[in-house]
């Protein structure tokens, strides 16, 4: 299975659409949050319709700058993983919207108590699958893939915890721009697929194994 993920496409579907078209063969597109800027459920319905065009399975989840009715919209168009997941081959794929609490105050933020609790029952919905591929929109916290230009780790709590208990396959995530990357949090591997508004993605491959890499259209 190859997977193509992305994150932080903040409105900029079309460059998403420019990847699908170079990358050309692909089994699942993943879209690990803020979709759209504080957008409209049309914005994110549009986006969602165009990456179907493709004709392979869509798994999202919202991000901090997705609105909480852009959340329901996505369970209702059938391609969320939020606090559930979908099974794909061999492979299941669960997933957490928005992000912690912070002095942002962003759209869709939720407690570590309430991403811990999301991430549990996502966890539960695959649990027959070989292979678990969790998606939090926040990176795991005090890892290269929260690191903020000011230095700060600004990813979950909850996400890390949640990473070393039950020890998932791989995790794809983003929110934090500069920290577009790869890292591991107690053994499992970890990607930020960066900004796909500026081009930034992650292939995925799933086999015997998982190898995960960044790539940029740029």
């Amino acid at each position: 299975m190859r997977v193509l993920a992305f994150s932080d496409v903040h409105g900029s579907i079309e460059m998403v659409e420019r990847v699908l078209v170079l990358e050309r063969t692909f089994d699942l597109i993943v879209l690990a949050g803020d979709i759209t800027t504080a957008g409209t459920t049309s914005e994110i319905t549009k986006a969602i319709e165009r990456v179907s065009v493709f004709r392979k399975p869509v798994a999202a989840i919202a991000g901090n700058m997705d609105p909480l009715p852009l959340e329901r919209t996505l369970k209702r168009l059938g391609v969320s993983i939020d606090s559930s997941g979908a099974v794909y081959g061999n492979a299941g794929f669960f997933g957490v919207s928005g992000c912690p609490e912070s002095p942002m105050r962003t759209p869709n933020e939720l407690s570590e108590r309430e991403i811990m609790d999301r991430a549990e029952a996502g966890w539960k919905s695959v649990a027959a699958a070989r292979w678990k591929i969790f998606v939090p929109h926040t990176a795991p916290h005090d890892t290269l893939l929260d690191l903020t230009h000011s230095g700060i780790h600004a990813g979950s709590t909850a996400v890390r915890d949640f990473v070393l208990r039950r020890k998932p396959d791989a995790v794809i995530c983003g929110h934090i721009h500069e920290a577009c990357g790869m890292d591991t949090v107690g053994g499992v591997p970890a990607i930020n697929c960066g900004p796909a508004g500026k081009g930034r993605y992650a292939v995925v491959t799933i086999g015997e194994s998982i190898a995960m890499e960044n790539r940029s259209l740029r």
